[in-house]
């Protein structure tokens, strides 16, 4: 299950990520109370703040894979870190001197969107170099393992410290927790990791890369796919909040534990992910069956009576949806070549983050005109029948190509999968 740390770059990585995870869950918590408080509890808001940290996804996502070809990944995520941390000290700061307001977080939310574009897509990417090939499927599953144990430690935090000491610390605990990170990528030798061959600059290199995602019949279901889920489905971290305070009338700690509750299903997931990384490649039907549960368990959760009925519900919709998403990153992931995995990841991020621009406001509206519990049974219905009709899709084509590495003379071959 653990196989991949035992390559050093990755366990410093992997360290680093452990401690700065659940300093960006406390402050995604601390966050999204800090708009909810400001605004006067209005769902809108909430919506705005998240389209403002991921519009810069849409601009610049693309152009940032092309970047992530081109040059030392290691040293652009110190950077990016770097850069984190001073943003993240400062709305700390202002918060705990008394003189946020509303437009600051906002400001705060589209810088991070900066950084997250520039960022996501070289770590991701980052990761082929740090283990190679045949270990990236367990390190993406370890990946959203930590990931997601910070979300049931971080919120599980936020959620308490925001009511005894106000949300201003989680702020400052952020900006000193992806310090971890920083020197764990500093203390890597560059020379041990699995990098592919320099890209230099060039005209038309983006173009390139859409072109190579669009002769692909299995990355163009995975891209897909992705956009209909993240943009209708996987809003629900959004709207915890609104269901927290207005459906079921809880504060801070009532929404801390919502959070924790969905991060006990996708820490599961990201385990199991971990351990299926070990024995076998990613299957698309693995995705396909995992989107169409996600969809199946978020209409399900919407209609839970109680507050207690309803947590629960979100453990199995935490399980379905990290399965989705560690299944459709090891695709992507395995199946291109290393000169492309930049621009594809870029395109990649781009359907998985750039429809939060519109899926935010979409989820405070709806929130607000048809009730706090509109976004999941919604969600849940679009990620369904998008499942369903993508396989309906390969089923009618008989299958799906996957490129396969023939190791004997380094070609590759096409490989059809049944669905």
């Amino acid at each position: 299950m653990f196989s991949s740390l035992g390559v050093r770059n990755y366990r410093l990585f992997f360290s680093g990520q452990v401690i700065s995870n659940i300093g960006t869950w406390m402050q995604r918590i601390a966050q999204d109370w800090l708009v909810f408080t400001l605004s006067g509890n209005n769902p809108l808001a909430l919506g705005i703040a998240v389209a403002l940290q991921f519009t810069p996804t849409l601009l610049l996502s693309l152009w940032a894979g092309v970047l992530a070809d081109r040059v030392d990944k290691r040293r652009m995520l110190i950077v990016i870190q770097v850069v984190n941390t001073v943003l993240a000290g400062s709305l700390g700061l202002l918060d705990l001197t008394g003189v946020v307001a509303l437009w600051h977080v906002y400001l705060l939310c589209v810088l991070l969107g900066v950084t997250s574009a520039l960022e996501v897509p070289t770590r991701q990417s980052f990761v082929a170099e740090m283990v190679g090939r045949d270990q990236v499927t367990n390190a993406v599953a370890l990946n959203s393992s930590i990931f997601n144990m910070a979300r049931i430690v971080g919120p599980a935090i936020a959620g308490f410290a925001i009511t005894w000491v106000g949300t201003g610390w989680l702020f400052v605990a952020n900006a000193v927790s992806t310090v971890a990170v920083v020197v764990g990528l500093a203390m890597m030798n560059p020379a041990k990791l699995f990098r592919g061959p320099a890209i230099p600059r060039a005209k038309g290199q983006l173009v390139e890369g859409l072109r190579y995602v669009r002769r692909r019949s299995d990355l163009v279901t995975v891209m897909v796919l992705m956009f209909f889920v993240s943009t209708f489905g996987i809003t629900y971290f959004t709207s915890l909040p609104i269901v927290a305070a207005n459906v079921f009338h809880t504060q801070a700690d009532g929404y801390g534990l919502l959070s924790t509750l969905v991060a006990v299903g996708t820490f599961t997931g990201a385990l199991a992910s971990a351990r299926r990384g070990i024995k076998s490649r990613p299957r698309v039907r693995l995705m396909l069956v995992s989107g169409a549960l996600l969809g199946l368990f978020e209409l399900i959760t919407a209609f839970m009576p109680t507050y207690l009925a309803f947590g629960l519900g979100l453990i199995p919709l935490g399980f379905a949806t990290i399965t989705f998403l560690n299944t459709a990153n090891a695709l992507v992931q395995t199946s291109v070549s290393p000169e492309m995995r930049g621009r594809v990841m870029g395109i990649y991020v781009l359907v998985l983050i750039g429809g939060n621009p519109i899926g935010g406001p979409m989820t405070g509206w709806m929130a607000d005109a048809f009730g706090g519990r509109s976004p999941f049974y919604i969600g849940g219905a679009v990620s369904l029948v998008a499942a369903v009709v993508c396989a309906l899709v390969l089923i009618r084509r008989g299958g799906v190509s996957l490129p396969v590495r023939r190791f004997g003379n380094g070609l590759r071959v096409l490989k059809r999968e049944r669905v």
